[in-house]
């Protein structure tokens, strides 16, 4: 147990000191963060197969290879779609449930396609896992956490994702292990390329298992129970979350939210007057800013950037687990940051960092520099990611929203970010083809600059406050 001064939202609630069940939350907290875990293995378990695969399938045009990189993408999308729809009918633990069966499912079955087109099919169903574990892991972690906890567990949802990024990228080196080869057709003909590629995909089928399991250990989350009208199944988990008098207050400030709901008709064409389209536009823009960043083509296209910076093989798998190492260790340096020093501060710092890691990166390769000096531009870019964009932009889309359209407005800002994947990635080959390295990075600097300007103008501080107070403090038009 951990005693902890909190203001609570009623009048007479300002000081309590609530006794919370800090073990228990994380515990909760950890398991739907497992989707994150997942949805990072299976995101980029493709960066290190695809050497593999590729000669395996014989693709060899910059346009299969970018659908095959980006085809699962898709998936995501629908999966977003899916869990907004479905996340206030069922419930947030049915569909962490569901996640973890696709997941499963879709690795063994993309490991041991036998053409491409089936790859293609199961690796959008693997999709689909990942679209709705985005959605519903960090909506399910801010709805289960006190408000001055809310900012760390939520990234321990994307902590759990660069885990999960680490974990493909040494289980893919692991499998690759001393490759020699150097042409698709040699490549093709190794254990590797016939065999490697498919355990690479299959593991993840472990931990999906595990996942599995470990969601029906959590309690649904007492914002959905109280609208479903389950008043003391929710106070019964908010008790074990922060004792009697943090129930009893959260209680009245949630159905007070859901009266104001009801009062105010939330609707889906409300999503077009002027405060909340307003709010809307700004989730879109952040996700859209999170993926167009440029930095995901980094563990996606790895062997694309090293190989065009001087490096084999072998040389390119061990960078691509140096990143992931990278992003672990700024990810949990944003993990014990964000709620001291904000979200816009971290957000702000994040993408000037990453506009001027992008310049100097474009540089390198306009002036055919080579070896350490691109892989230490490429590692600033994701330390810059992993405190900022990566992280930051799911605990505000968890946070920005009213209570009323919370759901559908999350829904569509994470299917804006899942469309914006897919563009960036189907198009990196392309433009890495057209305006070659420098001058696509430089691209995506510009983004980052446009970037900045558009989160000092138009995103507001969160940290600290209620998800209620948030919408109070939205709605009155203040942003910081």
């Amino acid at each position: 147990m951990h005693m902890i001064s909190e203001g609570a939202s009623g009048a007479d609630g300002v000081g309590k000191a609530y006794r919370f069940n800090l073990a228990y939350i994380w515990m909760i907290s950890a398991i739907a963060a497992l989707g994150g875990l997942l949805f990072g293995y299976d995101w980029v378990v493709v960066g290190g197969s695809k050497p593999f695969y590729e000669p395996f399938f014989h693709l060899t045009t910059e346009e299969q290879i970018g659908w095959a990189n980006s085809c699962s993408l898709l998936g995501c999308l629908l999966g977003s779609i899916l869990s907004g729809l479905l996340s206030d009918r069922i419930g947030r633990k049915k569909l962490l449930i569901i996640a973890a069966v696709l997941f499963a499912v879709s690795s063994i079955f993309t490991g041991w396609a036998s053409r491409f087109d089936t790859f293609v099919f199961w690796r959008i169903i693997g999709g689909v896992a990942i679209g709705v574990a985005s959605n519903i892991s960090p909506t399910y972690i801010a709805e289960v956490s006190p408000a001055a906890w809310r900012g760390r567990l939520v990234t321990l949802n994307q902590l759990t994702l660069v885990v999960g990024i680490l974990a493909a990228q040494i289980v893919n080196m692991l499998i690759a292990g001393d490759v020699s080869a150097t042409t698709h057709e040699a490549i093709r003909d190794t254990w590797q390329g016939q065999y490697g590629w498919r355990w690479m995909f299959t593991a993840v089928a472990v931990p999906s298992v595990i996942f599995f399991f470990c969601a029906f250990l959590v309690p649904e989350s007492p914002r959905w129970l109280i609208k479903m009208g389950r008043r003391d199944k929710a106070a019964e988990v908010l008790r074990r979350i922060g004792g009697d008098a943090y129930a009893e207050d959260e209680v009245r400030d949630i159905e007070a939210g859901i009266e104001r709901e009801r009062s105010e008709k939330g609707s889906f064409g409300e999503l077009f007057a002027p405060a909340v389209f307003g709010l809307l536009l700004t989730g879109v823009g952040l996700a859209v800013l999170q993926q167009w960043s440029g930095t995901n083509v980094i563990f996606n296209y790895a062997e694309e950037i090293y190989r065009g910076a001087g490096y084999d093989l072998s040389g390119v798998m061990f960078n691509i687990v140096i990143t992931g190492a990278i992003n672990l260790a700024f990810t949990l340096l944003a993990t014990a940051t964000v709620d001291r020093l904000g979200r816009r501060t971290l957000m702000l710092w994040g993408t000037a960092a990453i506009t001027i890691m992008h310049a100097l990166l474009g540089a390198a390769f306009f002036f055919h520099i080579q070896g350490p000096i691109v892989l230490i531009l490429t590692l600033g870019v994701i330390a810059a990611y992993a405190t900022s964009l990566a992280p930051v932009t799911w605990v505000l889309l968890s946070e920005i929203f009213p209570n009323r359209i919370r759901g559908v407005a999350i829904s569509i800002a994470v299917s804006s970010l899942w469309i914006a994947c897919f563009g960036v990635t189907y198009t990196f080959p392309i433009m890495n083809q057209r305006l070659g390295a420098a001058g696509t990075f430089w691209c995506y600097g510009i983004i980052c600059l446009i970037g900045f300007l558009f989160i000092a103008l138009r995103v507001p501080e969160t940290k600290g406050k209620s998800l209620e107070d948030i919408e109070a403090q939205l709605a009155h038009g203040k942003s910081k």
